[in-house]
């Protein structure tokens, strides 16, 4: 399982730990993943995603799954989110021509 969030993209860095005779070794700062179940309302059913804890945040700011979609990049999400979006695009635009 890679450590990347499904929703933001936000991958693993690599940086030095610098120690105070500035000796420089390799290390990672790994991105806060948690396993979330978020409800979709226009889908009317739930979508289990491993997404940073920044952007369960940020989710919750734009007002839930289906907001946060609708203004996110296409290049962040990964391929479940990009269905995902697909299908709530989709079911909205079946709700506004009826």
């Amino acid at each position: 399982m890679s450590r990347v969030c499904e929703l933001t993209g936000k991958a693993v860095m690599t940086g030095n730990n610098v120690s105070h005779a500035n000796n420089k070794t390799k290390r990672r700062f790994l991105p806060n993943l948690v396993n979330v179940t978020l409800l979709s309302d226009v889908l009317g059913r739930s979508v289990s995603l491993r997404i940073s804890a920044n952007a369960l945040r940020t989710v919750e700011h734009r007002g839930g799954l289906d907001a946060f979609l609708a203004k996110a990049d296409e290049r962040e999400l990964s391929p479940r989110a990009r269905l995902i979006r697909k299908q709530v695009a989709k079911k909205l635009a079946g709700e506004a021509a009826a």
